[in-house]
C-alpha cells in the first residue's frame, strides 16, 4: 500500500491575481474539471493502492485545505501544518516521521498539490514501476521526458538501467541556458525534474540523518513539541523556525547513492506561469483560451480570464488579461515571469491584494467586502449550515446585521434570539456577540460596520469552535 504525501504550501505568486498568500494557486480550480489543483492530485490517485493521504499546507490555509479534502470524501485529520515554510526536505520529514511513529515503514508517495498531469493512466503506470523500486531501498525520482528545451527546470541524467525498470540517477544539473537545454533534449540522456518522488519512510530518514542531520532533529523536536488540535497536527513553532530552509534535492537526491529515476510521459505541467496555463487550456481557433463572460473580437493568442464581469478585448494578440472582482492583470505572455515583481511590489507597499481576495474564505463560510470608505465598511456574508462564527467583541466598531436569506441566531449581550428574512438587528460597539446559521440552507447577510477603526485585526475572541486564538 502506498501511502501519499502531498505538499501543499506553495504561495503561487506568478499567477497573481488569482493566486494570493492567503489563497494560494493549490486551491484555485483552474481547468475545467471543476476540481481544484489539490483536488486533481487526490483524484489522479484513484484507482492505487493507498491509504488516505496526508496534506502538508501553511497554518494559514489549514481550514481550506480540510474543506477540499472532505469535499473529495478523505477524513480531514491527515493534515500536518507548517508555522512557516522551509521547503520540502523538512516538510517531508515531518510526514515521514509522524508514520513511522507506530513502528511501520511505510512507502512514501510524495507529490506536489499544484501540478497538472493529463494522462492519469500514465502517471499511475509510473507510479507502480516506482513502487517495485522503492522496495528495493532506492530513492526514485520521477523524470519527466521532455517535449522541448526548457530553461526554467532543473534536469536530471540518466545512469545505468535497473532490473525491472527505471535508472540510477547520474546527476542533477541546475536550469540550464537555453543552448545547454537544447544539448540535453538532443541527447536523450537528460530527463525534467519533476519534484515528485517514492521511497521507504526510514529510507528517507535514514539518508537524512546522513546528509542533513540538523534538519532530521529539527524537525524531530518539532513533532514531539507539538500537539494534535482538531483534526490538524501542529508542530512545535520554535523548533520548527530554526530548522534549515532546504529542499529534498539538496539535501538528500544530489548526495546519496541510492537516487533512481522512472520516466514519466504523461502531459505534466507545473503550472508555473499564466503562460504555462495556455500552453494547457483548450483553446479556440484564434488560439484563445477562455473562461468567464469573455467576448475577444480580432483577439489571438491569449488567455482570458473573467472572474465577475465581461472582458472584452479588440485588436490583440498573445496577452494574458486576469480580472477578479480587486485587480486587473494585463501582461504579455513573454513578460508572465515579471508578475512576481508586481507581487513584491504590493507586499513592499503593504497592499492588501498580495495578501487576499475581496471574498475571503473562514471555516465558518466566506465574506466579501462590497463597498467601504473612511469610517464605514459593508460586507456580505454567507454562513454554511450548523456553523457558528466566534463569540467577540470589537473596541472600536458597531455592526448592523440584515439578513437577506436563511435565518441567524443571534447572540447580543446577554440575549439570544432569530433573525430571519428582511430582519435586522444592531451590535453596538464593546458588546459580547456571536452569530450562528442553526438552519440547514446557506444565511446570507449584509452587514454594515461603522467605527474609527474597521481592520480585521480589531477582534477579541472569547470562544470559536475552529480553535482560532
Amino acid at each position: 500500500m502506498l501511502f501519499p504525501i502531498i505538499m501543499a504550501g506553495g504561495s503561487g505568486s506568478r499567477l497573481w491575481p488569482l493566486s494570493r498568500e492567503r489563497f494560494p494557486k493549490q486551491f484555485l480550480t483552474l481547468s475545467n474539471d471543476n476540481y481544484s489543483m489539490l483536488q486533481a492530485t487526490v483524484k489522479r490517485l484513484d484507482g492505487l493502492d493507498i491509504s488516505p493521504p496526508v496534506l502538508i499546507c501553511n497554518e494559514e490555509h489549514r481550514f481550506l485545505a480540510a474543506e477540499q479534502m472532505r469535499v473529495m470524501g478523505y477524513d480531514t485529520s491527515n493534515i500536518i501544518l507548517e508555522p512557516v515554510g522551509r521547503n520540502t526536505a523538512p516538510a517531508i520529514a515531518l510526514a515521514a516521521l509522524r508514520l513511522c511513529e507506530k513502528g511501520d515503514d511505510p512507502v512514501l508517495l510524495v507529490l506536489a498539490a499544484d501540478h497538472v498531469i493529463r494522462n492519469s493512466d500514465a502517471f499511475q503506470l509510473a507510479v507502480r514501476d516506482a513502487y517495485d523500486i522503492a522496495l528495493k531501498g532506492k530513492l526514485v525520482t520521477f523524470g519527466i521526458v521532455p517535449d522541448r528545451p526548457e530553461t526554467g527546470y532543473g534536469y536530471i541524467q540518466k545512469g545505468e538501467a535497473l532490473c525491472g525498470g527505471g535508472v540510477t540517477v547520474k546527476r542533477f544539473v541546475e536550469k540550464p541556458d537555453l543552448e545547454t537545454a537544447n544539448k540535453y533534449v538532443q541527447s536523450g540522456e537528460f530527463l525534467w525534474n519533476s519534484g515528485m518522488f517514492m521511497f521507504r519512510a526510514k529510507r528517507y530518514l535514514e539518508e537524512l540523518q546522513k546528509h542533513a542531520p540538523n534538519v532530521l532533529s529539527c524537525c524531530m523536536r518539532a513533532l514531539n513539541g507539538g500537539a494534535d488540535d482538531l483534526h490538524f497536527t501542529r508542530v512545535d513553532e520554535h523548533e520548527f523556525n530554526s530548522c534549515p530552509s532546504i529542499s529534498i534535492d539538496y539535501a538528500v537526491m544530489e548526495k546519496t547513492d541510492h537516487a533512481a529515476m522512472v520516466a514519466l510521459n504523461a502531459g505534466w505541467n507545473d503550472v508555473g506561469s499564466w503562460s504555462a496555463l495556455w500552453d494547457i487550456a483548450e483553446k479556440d481557433s484564434e488560439g484563445n483560451a477562455c473562461k468567464g463572460d469573455v467576448l475577444a473580437n480580432n483577439t489571438s493568442g491569449s488567455y482570458i480570464h473573467a472572474t465577475s464581469r465581461l472582458v472584452a478585448t479588440v485588436g490583440v494578440r498573445d496577452l494574458i488579461v486576469i480580472d477578479t472582482k480587486d485587480a486587473l492583470l494585463v501582461a504579455h505572455k513573454s513578460e508572465v515571469q515579471s508578475v512576481k515583481t508586481i507581487v513584491e511590489k504590493l507586499r513592499a507597499s503593504n497592499r492588501n491584494e498580495s495578501v487576499s481576495h475581496r471574498e475571503v474564505y473562514r471555516p465558518w463560510g466566506i465574506y466579501d467586502c462590497i463597498d467601504a470608505g473612511e469610517r464605514y465598511q459593508v460586507k456580505r456574508i454567507m454562513v454554511n449550515p450548523g456553523a457558528k462564527l466566534s463569540v467577540q467583541m470589537h473596541h472600536h466598531r458597531a455592526e448592523h446585521w440584515i439578513v437577506v436569506s436563511g435565518t441567524a441566531k443571534v447572540t447580543n449581550g446577554e440575549k439570544t434570539y432569530l433573525v430571519t428574512e428582511n430582519q435586522s438587528t444592531y451590535i453596538p460597539v464593546g458588546q459580547i456577540h456571536a452569530l450562528e446559521n442553526p438552519g440547514v440552507i446557506p444565511l446570507e447577510l449584509i452587514e454594515v460596520q461603522s467605527g474609527s477603526y474597521l481592520g480585521e485585526d480589531d477582534i477579541v475572541r472569547f470562544e470559536d469552535r475552529y480553535g482560532r486564538s
